[in-house]
């Protein structure tokens, strides 16, 4: 029996001989208020530029001269090194009070809250001066057994605490308070689940802080603690007060005989722009380290239970 070719549906055929469809041509929009708003702000910091460039009252020469002058290079070695003297005292003295804080023994517990309570709710200023003036509430220091006469080393107050010891005192109790804090909630961040699943697998509670919470809370508390950092460096400034040789001390020092006081200031100005933004390269580099592991899940207590490094 034939069979009858069915008619060809005439609709089809144009779709069947078009091929490809065309390229889109895509039509970038144009942003032309963008544009003159960027030219507006370029304008206007050009002028001030210029501006600043030509004013003979900021004293150029006198910067020139003094930014990289020995007693201020001097200054500013100081000035790194008590920043970091401070925030190590203040990350390892955070620690152990951000574990006290934590800790089911009430009087842990309440010790550190009121250590916290005492050094945030002073201003640094403050603490700073009473530092230093340590040598009038108690002329010797006395190291011996309580409540009795018997003293075994004792020395003038004012030759131990000396302006630098009295700023990195000042500097890193204050910063262990605020230290304390920001790994407390690091700490909290972490789900108590992975405490429970580290005990169960026979740790100890050092064991669990060290290897399991620590690790994993650390990408909440390096972003705040790099800022501490960099407020640290700033904050140094305000020891000399008590006249400590770091940097500020020896540009309040200059401009007290020489009298160019605002060329000085910019050339403090200069020097602490160059170490905050110094000091933004490794926070940058540890926040990127640590936060690879977000929305992983527990991926420390993952790799202890696998067996894997």
């Amino acid at each position: 029996m034939a069979h009858t070719a069915k008619p060809t549906d005439p609709a089809a055929a144009p779709l069947a001989d078009a091929g490809e469809p065309p390229p889109i041509r895509a039509i970038p929009v144009r942003h032309y208020g963008r544009w003159l708003a960027a030219a507006a702000v370029l304008f206007l910091l050009a002028g001030l530029v210029n501006s600043l460039i030509r004013n003979p009252n900021i004293g150029w020469p006198t910067i020139g001269e003094y930014l990289f002058k020995r007693v201020i290079l001097d200054g500013l070695v100081t000035t790194v090194w008590l920043t970091a003297a401070a925030m190590a005292i203040g990350m390892v003295g955070g620690t152990i009070v951000a574990i006290m804080r934590l800790s089911s023994n009430p009087v842990l517990s309440v010790a550190s809250w009121t250590f916290i309570w005492l050094f945030r709710g002073t201003p640094l200023l403050v603490q700073i001066l009473f530092w230093g003036f340590f040598g009038i509430f108690y002329a010797e220091l006395e190291l011996g057994i309580p409540f009795t006469d018997l003293v075994l080393w004792s020395a003038p107050t004012n030759q131990v605490i000396t302006p630098m010891v009295a700023a990195l005192l000042a500097l890193g109790l204050n910063e262990v308070a605020y230290a304390a804090e920001i790994i407390r909630s690091g700490i909290q961040s972490v789900d108590h689940g992975q405490t429970e699943a580290a005990h169960s697998l026979g740790m100890s509670p050092l064991q669990t802080m060290r290897r399991i919470i620590l690790p994993q809370a650390m990408r909440v508390i390096v972003p705040p603690m790099g800022n501490e950092t960099i407020n640290m460096l700033k904050t140094t400034a305000l020891v000399s007060v008590i006249a400590a040789a770091e940097m500020m001390t020896q540009i309040q020092r200059i401009y007290s005989q020489n009298y160019q006081t605002i060329p000085l200031l910019i050339v403090a100005s200069i020097w602490y722009l160059v170490l905050t933004s110094l000091l933004s390269i490794p926070q940058a580099y540890m926040e990127r380290r640590y936060g690879r592991g977000a929305g992983r899940g527990s991926g420390a207590l993952r790799r202890l239970v696998g067996g894997t490094r």
